[in-house]
């Protein structure tokens, strides 16, 4: 699942007009570099969902047939539904079996064919180091498993492998997917891994500048 119903109020006034996840990144839209990634992967379906702007994007990226995979969409209401609600929303494309997600506004060169899910967790989290506008981290990892405290703290990149148990208790709506990660680290089964090649959350505007205006063997492009 590609997270893409966002506003983008970070990103105005470059998303008053154009969804996020279709700002232009090195010759071509940004959710394009995962949707490639994805397949390259072997991920075979994606679901994206849309909220803001959500027939452009509906529009620009078609059945997903150009990319290598194949494209289901999850509408969501105006304002959209928040990562949690979002995910939720989309379960019954997503199926049964553990899934990916990753956020629709963060350029990677994470190889997402090696990630994983152990049997008991019910998530595993991509963790990165702390980037300079979040410079306290989100969460720590030890031997694998993602706690609440410690050190040294590291930051969620928007990138994880799910299962729909994890969204068992919940009701269709607008929430927020960080009490369900608690939860899970209080039942021991959240893990995680800690990725060091290259991450950018994109957003700013600032950001989406640097990111173009940097060397592309940063991603092998």
């Amino acid at each position: 699942m590609v997270l893409a119903a966002g506003r983008g109020e970070r990103l105005r006034p470059l998303t008053d007009h154009t969804p996020k996840p279709l700002l232009q990144v090195r010759g071509k839209p940004l959710i394009a570099w995962h949707l490639e990634a994805l397949a390259r992967a072997g991920v075979g379906e994606a679901v994206i969902n849309l909220s803001w702007l959500g027939a452009q994007l509906r529009a620009a990226l078609g059945s997903g047939e150009r990319y290598g995979l194949r494209i289901h969409y999850s509408e969501e209401p105006d304002g959209a539904l928040e990562v949690g609600g979002g995910i939720c929303n989309a379960l019954a494309l997503l199926g049964d079996a553990p899934f990916i997600v990753v956020n629709g506004d963060t350029f990677t060169s994470i190889d997402f064919s090696r990630l994983a899910i152990a049997p008991q967790a019910l998530a595993h989290l991509v963790l990165v180091p702390n980037p300079a506008h979040h410079p306290r981290g989100d969460f720590a990892l030890r031997n694998g498993a993602v706690e609440e405290t410690g050190e040294p703290r590291l930051t969620y990149s928007g990138i994880g492998v799910f299962r729909p148990a994890l969204f068992a208790a919940c009701a269709p709506g607008r929430f927020p997917l960080l009490p369900l990660l608690r939860s899970a680290i209080a039942a021991h089964r959240l893990s995680g891994e800690r990725f060091d090649g290259a991450w950018t959350d994109v957003g700013t505007a600032e950001r989406l500048a640097a990111l173009n205006e940097r060397a592309h063997d940063d991603v092998g492009v």
